[in-house]
């Protein structure tokens, strides 16, 4: 049997190092239409041709089928899904029929460095997780706290590094910058806790790059054979020993933060705790609402740390490059902010609150629009619980792996939240500098769970003369 497994293994690596090679020649449609299931390895080929372009190959195909289609691999894997764009197939399985919807065991396996939180867990376990979060997110205490986090960064790091940018003439990766304003306030509305990675002379920040591994392998992981990332796995190689080593780096990280908070609790139990929600979590079982061991809430950070990091560095950096290349959607903000509170030099916007950004519709419009053409999460994943009939009339079964491109609108338990803190950040950021894209920069998506860029944004920066 341990025969058997190691030929078939050695089979399919071999099959897929062949295909890798033909995809880092940068062949991008294989002389083939569009879709084309080839013997034996299905359309696998075609997917790894265009896998530096995946999200516009898999929206062209979709297309071409009516909203949707069929995904068949390699015979000998179990690699086929059934994909849509539709917009009512969406709504009938987040919706309408949202009970028969999982993730299932497969995503679970696949996204197992999650643990059992809000983005792995169905049915109950999923509401509870939900509710848990939603009664620590709605207190008056935590908006407060992040509306004051956000203008703090705002005011003493973010605009003093774009300064620092202007006064040296030096090009900037916004990409990097935003992701490390977001990781940082994340710490800080989470954990309650400052990694002080946010300053002009970028500091290694090793815990943020093991973060970003973790994702990019658990997006390798979709589009290979499961018994190509088990076996690597299994021997600890490539892709998944640099898994276990991220996930090591970042859960010390977080282990230590909730130790210490514990600690931090116990020395001052009669004094006020912080508003962050691991310190929520912790003070609710003093009060002998609820009672969690380390590992249920390690569980919960590390999926808060994905919903709030990466979807808003996602969301601003597509926003300010559509921004910087459509100068007559940037002169609309301006004139909208000038209007709301009468900037003449950006000196007002530099700590504006949520009642103020709220008067910004125009400016909200715009960020709607760049997550409704770069969504964060471009790709969900569904199983039916039972027989169903898609209202694009595709027949699904319990067997049925169904891949959801929303290329179109969501929403997410920290959406408000979200959109203050993009809005401030954009209107501080528009209102007292010019964005301009380094010229010829490459902006290209990367190859990951969230859609963020390959070669980060290049850009220039300049002070803004009004």
């Amino acid at each position: 049997m341990a025969m058997l497994f190691l030929y078939v293994a050695i089979i399919v690596v071999s099959t897929f190092l062949i295909l890798y090679y033909v995809h880092r020649r940068r062949i991008k449609d294989c002389g083939t239409p569009l879709g084309t299931d080839w013997p034996i390895l299905g359309m696998l080929p075609q997917v790894l041709c265009n896998l530096s372009r995946i999200h516009d190959f898999a929206t062209t195909v979709l297309r071409e089928k009516g909203g949707t289609g069929e995904f068949l691999g390699p015979w000998f894997t179990n690699l086929n899904y059934m994909a849509t764009i539709d917009p009512m197939n969406v709504h009938h399985m987040f919706s309408k029929n949202f009970d028969n919807y999982v993730k299932g065991p497969e995503f679970r396996e696949m996204f197992n460095p999650f643990g059992d939180g809000l983005v792995t867990n169905d049915s109950e376990t999923w509401r509870y997780h939900r509710t848990l979060l939603h009664s620590l997110f709605r207190k008056k205490s935590f908006e407060t706290m992040s509306e004051k986090t956000i203008q703090n960064m705002v005011q003493n790091s973010l605009l003093p590094i774009l300064d620092h940018a202007c006064l040296h003439g030096k090009v900037l990766d916004i990409q990097q910058v935003f992701s490390r304003l977001m990781f940082e306030e994340t710490c800080l509305l989470l954990l309650g806790y400052d990694p002080h990675n946010l300053s002009s002379d970028f500091p290694l920040a090793e815990v943020e790059k093991a973060f970003d591994e973790v994702q990019e392998t658990i997006f390798y992981r979709h589009y290979v054979p499961r018994s190509v990332w088990k076996f690597q796995e299994w021997l600890q190689i490539g892709e998944e020993k640099k898994l276990t080593k991220a996930c090591k780096v970042f859960d010390q990280f977080l282990y230590s933060c909730i130790a210490r908070k514990r600690q931090g609790l116990l020395i001052s139990k009669h004094n006020k705790s912080g508003d962050d929600v691991l310190s929520g979590i912790l003070m609710s079982e003093e009060k002998g609402k609820m009672v969690h061991d380390d590992k249920f809430i390690r569980d919960v950070i590390f999926n808060l740390f994905a919903a709030g990091r990466d979807t808003i560095t996602s969301g601003l950096v597509w926003f300010f490059w559509l921004v910087a290349t459509h100068p007559s959607v940037e002169a609309k903000i301006l004139e909208e902010i000038e209007k709301s509170f009468g900037v003449t030099d950006g000196e007002n916007c530099k700590s504006l609150g949520i009642e103020d950004v709220e008067k910004l519709v125009y400016l909200h419009g715009a960020l709607c629009e760049g997550l409704r053409l770069f969504p964060p999460i471009p790709i969900e994943r569904k199983q039916p619980l039972k027989h169903d009939t898609l209202p694009s009339g595709h027949h699904v079964t319990p067997n049925t792996t169904i891949l959801l491109f929303t290329y179109g609108p969501r929403t997410c338990l920290g959406k408000d939240v979200s959109f203050f803190q993009m809005k401030i950040v954009a209107a501080a950021v528009l209102s007292n500098y010019r964005i301009q894209v380094v010229e010829n920069h490459p902006v290209i998506p990367v190859h990951s769970i969230i859609l963020l860029m390959k070669h980060g944004l290049k850009v220039n920066i300049s002070r803004r003369k009004l």
